[in-house]
């Protein structure tokens, strides 16, 4: 706080209070300055037990929200992000890996043009997309990056710093060979689902037991004029049926070290690929294991 002089020639109304009022905020789904200001207000004779030391009022928190560094809450939540981490770091999610487990997403939050001109989305409206690279062990955010609306998902990959042994499960939105060779070569592993116009010629099959759902379990490697030189190492797709809704869902690894005969043991492996959700996991890697 010190270092962005978030308290300097303060009076009143600290870093601590408002950051306590957007807490209250967000987890009371309060919609706007003076919807705050009159929920606070409502309850004066408590504020003091909730750590508000000020008295709450809009302007005051509109001023305190367009002065003060966002990197001050930014820093203080990697702190809380940091201890977090460490309480759930034995917590099982349903997967027998002592590896961290990431699942990455995007959502995009539409907002006012006039308001937010800075964020250009549509013509006629704004966005940002919110990017999160969430553990699995306890849903956890890792990584924040907040962008325009027109920053395509995959672009957030150069922005990650790969985590030697770690799963980064993603949906097809993130299917770039170029960018999934640098987690390939940092040695992390990545899920992904394959798309339709995906070229590769078949090297080895695997057995599978077709009674859990699974189509094949394959080694090959991609013949795309791009695709082969941006990943030239041997690829393991698998294939299997989603008995819930017919479809035959694609799934991409480069992790050769599970074998595909336990599935009927756990639930099949599902990424619920719609743009308008979060993405919706149950470990794939308990399919593959």
């Amino acid at each position: 706080m010190a270092a962005y002089g978030g308290e300097h020639k303060l009076k009143s109304f600290s870093c601590l209070d408002q950051f306590l009022c957007l807490a209250f905020a967000q987890l009371t789904y309060r919609e706007s300055l003076r919807d705050i200001e009159a929920c606070l207000r409502a309850q004066s004779d408590k504020l003091y037990h909730m750590g508000i030391r000020s008295r709450v009022s809009r302007s005051t928190l509109a001023d305190a929200n367009e002065a003060r560094d966002w990197r001050i809450y930014a820093d203080f939540a990697q702190r809380l992000i940091g201890i977090a981490r460490k309480l759930y770091v034995d917590e099982p999610f349903g997967v027998d890996l002592r590896e961290t487990v990431y699942a990455l997403d995007a959502t995009t939050i539409d907002l006012c043009l006039s308001v937010f001109p800075w964020a250009p989305f549509r013509s006629t409206k704004a966005a940002v997309k919110l990017h999160t690279l969430l553990d699995l062990r306890g849903n956890i955010p890792a990584f924040i990056h907040i962008s325009d609306g027109k920053l395509h998902d995959v672009n957030v990959l150069d922005q990650l710093l790969p985590e030697p042994g770690a799963f980064y499960v993603m949906d097809r939105g993130y299917l770039d060979f170029e960018r999934l060779f640098r987690l390939h070569t940092a040695g992390s592993f990545f899920v992904t689902r394959g798309k339709s116009n995906l070229r590769v010629q078949r090297r080895y099959s695997r057995a599978v037991d077709r009674a859990t759902g699974l189509i094949c379990d394959q080694t090959v490697v991609l013949t795309g004029f791009y695709s082969s030189q941006n990943f030239d190492t041997p690829l393991r797709p698998v294939r299997f049926k989603d008995p819930k809704t017919g479809k035959r869902l694609v799934f991409l690894t480069n992790n050769f070290g599970w074998s595909a005969e336990s599935v009927g043991d756990s639930q099949p492996f599902l990424i619920v690929a719609d743009r308008r959700k979060a993405l919706s996991l149950r470990p794939v890697l308990s399919t593959l294991r």
